[in-house]
């Protein structure tokens, strides 16, 4: 049997204020074009396939869409909710699909498979929905499902006795934060990483593989526990890190293998880093023209409208950062302390120029110039 595990699509999520809905249309056909090709039998998709509980109309058009496009391409289809999903709005359509695409929101549910067959035999899949705590701890009164881990812990409890009674290979499909991930600063968002919230690896034993969701970028915790990550970037933090899904191959034994296939990136990401002038002007950042752009100029002190300015060279500015070289390092000193201590206009002013730059203040040429306009005032003041 031959499964591609992919997770995290995040339908209707933004990039810094733009849609990505187009950009995911591509590279989700691109993704069934690979289970075309490759002669997938089962597709997992390991949660958040929404970005938000109350998704557009377009973005349930893209998941029917895809959805549909899977199961034309000959694959049966299992889709579990993430932290992000609303359970109820994914779930409620799932009476109304074809056979062979199942969506798996429902907790008490757990421990029931979807049972896929091929030549070697039946292979049971496990779906376990994100596990909110405190939404479903009074469903299991017994079982002390006081946070992420624990709730993990008493789903795997009813995958293994089912699977202990019916044999056979198996795959389970979770979405949490697992022990030993990578995980990507301000990207994948609430979920805690708290030692109460990390599920460690033991808790995933018994399954033949274990295809997990919620983190964004591929990372294989063990030869039968991995994340495919999202299939879009959503963040600066990932741009180096691949887009794409594994191709899982079982055999009569259970896992066999398991092969990296890539997805296509729709516009590349890259972060700039100089002086404003340099990233106008300089031809170094010549093949970010067409990339989204996160640039970080680094001028003493902010200049005059950089976005609208860069935009002009890179039309896919999508974020400006000022972040000042050279500067002078934190006196500790408040601006109000620096005031009380400035003992003439001219340090007065200093004062003023080191508080809204950061602890940098007046360069020697400007320090000319506040003595002569200094100078020329205390002339005025004395002739009136």
């Amino acid at each position: 049997m031959r499964i591609l595990h992919t997770s995290d699509w995040h339908i209707g999520r933004s990039f810094h204020g733009h849609a990505t809905l187009d950009a995911l249309r591509g590279v989700l056909g691109a993704l069934v074009a690979q289970v075309r090709e490759h002669d997938v039998d089962v597709v997992v998709v390991a949660g958040d396939v929404f970005d938000s509980a109350a998704p557009a109309a377009a973005c349930y058009g893209l998941l029917t869409d895809t959805l549909r496009g899977l199961s034309d391409a000959g694959a049966t289809v299992l889709v579990t909710s993430g932290n992000h999903d609303s359970a109820a709005r994914l779930g409620f359509q799932s009476a109304l699909l074809r056979d062979g695409i199942h969506v798996v929101t429902d907790p008490l549910r757990v421990g029931t498979p979807v049972t896929v067959a091929d030549a070697d035999g039946p292979v049971h899949f496990y779906g376990i929905p994100y596990l909110e705590p405190a939404l479903v701890r009074h469903l299991w009164p017994d079982g002390d499902v006081r946070s992420q881990r624990r709730a993990v812990e008493h789903a795997m409890a009813f995958v293994r006795a089912d699977l202990a009674e019916r044999g056979g290979r198996s795959v389970a499909i979770a979405h949490c934060f697992a022990a030993g991930v990578d995980a990507t600063p301000g990207v994948e968002r609430e979920i805690r990483q708290g030692s109460l919230d990390v599920v460690p690896l033991s808790v995933f034993d018994g399954p033949d593989y274990v295809a997990l969701g919620h983190i964004h970028g591929r990372q294989q915790l063990s030869d039968r526990v991995r994340y495919a990550g999202a299939p879009l970037h959503y963040g600066f933090t990932e741009g180096d890190k691949p887009r794409g899904s594994w191709l899982v191959d079982f055999d009569a034994a259970g896992f066999a293998s398991a092969t990296w296939l890539d997805l296509p990136v729709p516009r590349p990401l890259v972060t700039l880093r100089g002086t404003l002038d340099e990233l106008l002007t300089d031809p170094r950042f010549a093949d970010a023209e067409s990339a989204w752009v996160c640039a970080k100029y680094t001028d003493p002190t902010p200049q005059s409208d950089p976005m609208r300015r860069l935009l002009a060279r890179f039309p896919h500015c999508a974020t400006v950062v000022h972040t000042p070289e050279g500067v002078r390092g934190d006196d500790g000193l408040s601006y109000s302390r620096r005031v009380r201590r400035a003992r003439s206009d001219a340090e007065l002013v200093d004062a003023f120029l080191s508080h809204v730059r950061e602890g940098d203040g007046a360069s020697e040429p400007e320090v000319a110039i506040i003595r002569d306009v200094i100078d020329e005032r205390s002339v005025v003041e004395a002739t009136a």
